[in-house]
Parts: structure tokens; C-alpha cells; sequence
């Protein structure tokens, strides 16, 4: 891996399958993104959160059924330890399963360097859900009349 200097934002989601159910459509997807240098996967750990609550690691073979899984064997990095995917099954219900994902935006990395020659950090990040950005948008849009004149006049 290069130095932290050289790398771009790392980020990582958890993504829920209700009821373990996984039709593997999106992996294809996710292959993609890493060989075209989008994205580098620096860890993918699968977990099920028992009806108990209790945490169970998984391993892409044992989720696959008739989807081929075997492309993420191997992704790991050992980034991810038990006490993270315990965190992580706190957002899942009882009974689902999870992919936790750590990955680099290769994209971002060129900025990223530039930003660090200049002195800045980054400092804070997040995720706005898609759900609450068309609510916004929304709610904008019901505010402004036809035509985008202020509302106030």
C-alpha cells in the first residue's frame, strides 16, 4: 500500500441484506469500480446479526448460494476486527445480514495530494441519504414559486 500521503479519502459503508438475502447484482458492479480504478477495496467483511443480537463474522462462500462470491476472497486487509463489525451490526436488525466495505477513492487521491502539499487536512466528512437530499430538494422547490422569484416578494 502507498503512504498516506499518496492515498485518496477512505471511506467505508455497511450495507444491509434483509432476511440474508443478497441476489449479488451489485457485486459485478463493485468489481467494476476496482478495476477501473475508481475505488481500491481495502477491506469487505461480511456479518449476520442473530435474532439474539449477538454478532456473527461470515465468509463470502458461506453467503454466496448461487451467486459467485469468490472474487472478494481474500479482500482483506485486516483493517477490520471483530470490535468493528460488532459496531457495525448495531445499525442492523436482528436476523439480516451485512457487508462492511473499506475502500480508498483512487479518484480523489490526486486532490488529496495537492491539499496535503498546501498544508490542509481534512477534517470532518459525512454522508447525506439520498432520501433526505430529495426531501430538501423538495421542500425547496415548494418554497420557491414558478418562474424563481424569491417567495418573499
Amino acid at each position: 500500500m502507498e503512504t498516506v500521503e499518496d492515498m485518496g479519502p477512505v471511506d467505508y459503508v455497511v450495507i444491509e441484506f434483509p432476511g440474508n438475502r443478497m441476489t449479488g447484482e451489485a457485486f459485478p458492479l463493485l468489481v467494476d469500480l476496482s478495476d477501473r480504478g475508481i475505488i481500491r477495496i481495502i477491506d469487505l467483511a461480511f456479518v449476520r446479526k442473530e435474532t439474539d443480537g449477538s454478532v456473527v463474522g461470515l465468509e463470502a462462500r458461506d453467503l454466496g448460494g448461487e451467486i459467485d462470491l469468490s472474487v472478494f476472497e481474500g479482500a482483506s486487509s485486516g483493517v477490520l476486527d471483530q470490535g468493528d463489525l460488532d459496531e457495525a451490526a448495531h445499525a442492523l436488525d436482528p436476523g439480516n445480514a451485512a457487508a462492511v466495505l473499506v475502500y480508498e477513492n483512487l479518484w480523489a487521491a490526486p486532490l488529496a495530494r495537492a491539499l496535503r502539499r498546501g498544508g490542509a487536512q481534512l477534517v470532518a466528512g459525512g454522508r447525506i441519504p439520498v432520501q433526505a437530499l430529495l426531501a430538501a430538494l423538495d421542500a425547496t422547490e415548494e418554497t420557491v414559486p414558478p418562474g424563481g422569484g424569491s417567495a418573499a416578494a
